[in-house]
C-alpha cells in the first residue's frame, strides 16, 4: 500500500518542459462507481469523488440500483465531478464481465434505456450529463464490432448529440464516432495492462491487474504522454484523453490520490475535459 497524503486543490503551476516540448496542461482523471447493489457495498465513492474529475456512474443492468445511482449524483454534483452514464450488459450476475449475444437493434435499446435513466436522474439533480462509457464486456464488443458499435451511438447520441464518447484509443467505436462527428475521447488505464494491440489483457491473465506502485508508473507516464509497455514487452503510445482508475479495485482511492498528487505536483491539472 502506498501512503500518500490528503489531496490540495491547489492551482498547479505553470507547464514543465521535456526535451524542449511543453507538457501537457490538464488530465482528465475519471472512475466507474455508483457499482454497489443494495447491500452488497461496492468501491469507496465518496472518498474517490473527492478526488476525481469525472465519474462513469452504473446504469443498473451490470451493478448498481435507483438510490445508489441518485446518491452518487448528488455527492459528484455537489464536489463538481463530470457526471457520465456507464452502460453494461444485462447481466448483474457476472457483473457485465460475460460477453452476451446482442443484435444492434437490441443493443440500441439498451444502450439508451440505460443512458436515458441516469441523464433524467441527473437532469431532476440540477446537473448535466457529461459524457456515457461502455462497461466491461461491452467495452471490448464495441471495439471489435462495426454493427455494435454504430447502435451503441446510435443510441447514445439521440438522447444529446453533444455528449462525449469514451472509449479505447483503437477499434470501431472510435472510428464510428469521429466519422459521426461525436466527440471522442481516448481512455487509458492506470490499473490494466496492455496487450501489443492497445487492447486490455484479459483478467484471468498474469500483470492484467496492477498494483498501486505499477499503476502509479503507468498512469503518469499515459498522462504525460510517455510510451508503456505491453504485458508481452513491445511499446506502446497511446495518445490518451481521459485516465481512468477502476472504482472497485482494492487500491482504488490510494491509486487515485496519487495519481492527482503527482499530476499537480508536475503542472498537470486534473480537470474534466
Amino acid at each position: 500500500m502506498i501512503a500518500i497524503p490528503p489531496v490540495e486543490h491547489a492551482r498547479p503551476a505553470a507547464p514543465v518542459l521535456s526535451c524542449g516540448i511543453a507538457m501537457r496542461e490538464n488530465c482528465d482523471l475519471n472512475a466507474d462507481m455508483g457499482e454497489s447493489y443494495g447491500p452488497w457495498r461496492m468501491g469507496e465513492d465518496a472518498a474517490l469523488l473527492d478526488v476525481v474529475s469525472s465519474c462513469n456512474l452504473a446504469c443498473g443492468f451490470h451493478a448498481g440500483d435507483p438510490l445508489t445511482l441518485l446518491q452518487t449524483i448528488e455527492h459528484a454534483r455537489a464536489r463538481g465531478v463530470a457526471i457520465g452514464a456507464h452502460p453494461g450488459l444485462p447481466d448483474l450476475a457476472g457483473f457485465g464481465r460475460r460477453e452476451m449475444q446482442v443484435s444492434p437493434a437490441e443493443l440500441r435499446a439498451l444502450a439508451r434505456y440505460q443512458v436515458a435513466a441516469v441523464q433524467g436522474c441527473v437532469g431532476a439533480a440540477g446537473a448535466r450529463l457529461r459524457h456515457a462509457k461502455a462497461h466491461g464486456a461491452l467495452y471490448h464488443m464495441l471495439a471489435r464490432d462495426a454493427a455494435l458499435a454504430g447502435a451503441f451511438l446510435d443510441g447514445v447520441l439521440a438522447l444529446d448529440a453533444s455528449l462525449a464518447i469514451i472509449g479505447p484509443p483503437q477499434g470501431a467505436l472510435r472510428e464510428l464516432a469521429r466519422a459521426k462527428g461525436a466527440r471522442y475521447l481516448v481512455e487509458g488505464f492506470a490499473d490494466r495492462g496492455y496487450q501489443a494491440d492497445g487492447s486490455l489483457l484479459p483478467r484471468s491473465r498474469p500483470g492484467a491487474l496492477l498494483d498501486a506502485q505499477a499503476g502509479l508508473a503507468q498512469g503518469l507516464a499515459l498522462a504525460r504522454g510517455e510510451s508503456i509497455r505491453a504485458g508481452d514487452g513491445s511499446v506502446l503510445a497511446l495518445a490518451i484523453d481521459t485516465l481512468c482508475v477502476h472504482g472497485d479495485g482494492a487500491e482504488a482511492v490510494a491509486l487515485a490520490r496519487a495519481l492527482r498528487v503527482a499530476l499537480e505536483a508536475e503542472g498537470i491539472a486534473v480537470r474534466a475535459p
